[in-house]
């Protein structure tokens, strides 16, 4: 598509803030109106706009489908997310370890564990920690507890939350990555940590690399939209 516009404003409103191209204020890519809660979500949201060429990329917009994601889907349907994000807390990739007497074992301890222990301190719960790859369901009181947790934030931090447990197949880490504290490139780094511990073995795939940097780019921007929003 062709850019068709020469001006990307903000604006504060009523309801809160707009991105206008050419003084007509955007649309969600379901239809209402696009209303971010702050200015600097908004401004994000502009430079997209405003970092286009000749030609709309639509690849380069990360915050809009974030946004528009938050507005049109989890707005609208909270729980689903909030139990897909429990679900992630039955199998966190950070709660099963290698077999005690291995390497890679006392590596996970080391990455790992203070997030998972910050996690509990932070929310209030228990996690089970399994060496090996058979499932042990966390507690009724633990899943409770962070249901709670998860209904209680708004529709734009949710969409944040959901990306970061998704590409970490972590919801400590998507939690983790919530503090204002939060370092993007360890959380990322502990992550990939068997991922890497493979690849230091055996060596890395030029292919494998560019998607994850792709990935990366979609984990720190979602760092990033979360503080905005």
């Amino acid at each position: 598509m062709k850019r068709f516009y020469k001006e990307v404003t903000t604006a504060s409103t009523e309801l809160g803030w707009t991105v206008s191209l050419d003084g007509r204020p955007i649309k969600t890519q379901g239809g209402q109106p696009q209303v971010v809660p702050g200015e600097e979500l908004a401004e994000m949201l502009a430079a997209e706009w405003r970092e286009q060429g000749e030609d709309i990329d639509p690849s380069t917009f990360r915050y809009r489908d974030m946004t528009d994601y938050a507005l049109d889907v989890i707005a609208r349907d909270k729980d689903a997310v909030v139990e897909k994000l429990l679900g992630y807390a039955e199998t966190d990739t950070l709660c099963y370890r290698a077999d005690p007497e291995e390497a890679l074992y006392r590596r996970q301890q080391e990455v790992w564990e203070p997030i998972v222990a910050g996690m509990e301190a932070r929310e209030g719960v228990a996690l089970h920690r399994i060496s090996g790859i058979l499932h042990r369901p966390q507690t009724e009181e633990t899943l409770a507890r962070l249901r709670s947790r998860l209904e209680a934030l708004d529709a734009f931090t949710l969409t944040a939350l959901e990306q970061t447990t998704s590409l970490a197949a972590s919801l400590c880490i998507g939690l983790e990555a919530l503090e204002d504290s939060a370092d993007g490139e360890a959380l990322w780094d502990a992550a990939n940590l068997e991922e890497d511990w493979q690849a230091d073995l055996w060596g890395r795939d030029e292919e494998a690399e560019e998607r994850r940097a792709k990935r990366k780019g979609d984990f720190l921007a979602a760092i990033r939209f979360a503080k905005a929003g």
